[in-house]
């Protein structure tokens, strides 16, 4: 009997609950009606957008890019940073198209070609620029960040920027590549216990990355240091 009254209680609390619904829907039907008109319209416009606009200026940056892409392939880094007269650099595609994927694309070539040419300043700033969800490519350029901070003598930005790169994807491509440059900054600086936790990190959590080849014999020099 005590069961059956619980259950009533609840069946109870329940048409309450509905019943209040129903009242809240009817006292402010017309509030909630503009609020879906609005997420509605919202979304029809955000889909016109990326119809409508930026797909066709995805097409068009990339088709501007292609030359630049052809120059850095060849290691061109002057003209693909800047163009040819004809075709567009990486400087200006990443300018015009900064809305689209492949303009945030040219920001991470353009700090490829500085880093190349040993404008590290500019290589950290269109590296910095450059945002993606690929997480290669998105540790590769702080990884490079991490490059270019040490050709400027950075040693802590550097090993900061290897960390993140480290951080942000535990790919086995990527991260035992920055964990090793961690690494041998550290064993460089002395900094024994750093370098020796990172190379067997390397051994144990990437057998199988072409920095786990041959890592046994930076592990056997720290340890019988």
């Amino acid at each position: 009997m005590a069961n059956k009254n619980k259950t009533e209680e609840q069946f109870a609390q329940i048409e309450e609950t509905l019943t209040k619904t129903e009242q809240f829907i009817e006292e402010n039907q017309k509030s909630l009606m503009t609020i879906i008109g609005a997420i509605i319209a919202i979304v029809a416009i955000f889909s016109v957008y990326q119809n409508f606009y930026i797909a066709p200026m995805e097409e068009e940056a990339q088709a501007e890019m292609y030359m630049a892409e052809l120059y850095f392939q060849k290691d061109s880094f002057n003209l693909a940073l800047n163009g040819d007269g004809q075709y567009l650099g990486f400087l200006d595609v990443a300018d015009d198209y900064s809305s689209t994927n492949v303009g945030q694309l040219a920001n991470y070539y353009a700090g490829l070609c500085y880093l190349n040419t040993a404008d590290f300043d500019n290589a950290i700033e269109y590296l910095g620029n450059f945002s993606s969800d690929d997480i290669i490519l998105s540790s590769l350029s702080l990884g490079c960040m991490g490059d270019a901070y040490m050709e400027l003598g950075d040693v802590d930005a550097a090993l900061d920027a290897y960390e993140s790169a480290v951080r942000n994807s535990a790919n086995e491509f990527t991260a035992p590549r920055y964990m090793m440059k961690q690494a041998l900054i550290y064993d460089a600086n002395g900094d024994s216990d750093k370098a020796l936790d990172l190379f067997n990190s390397i051994k144990d959590d990437y057998k199988n990355s072409r920095e786990a080849n041959g890592i046994e014999k930076y592990i056997a020099k720290l340890e019988n240091s």
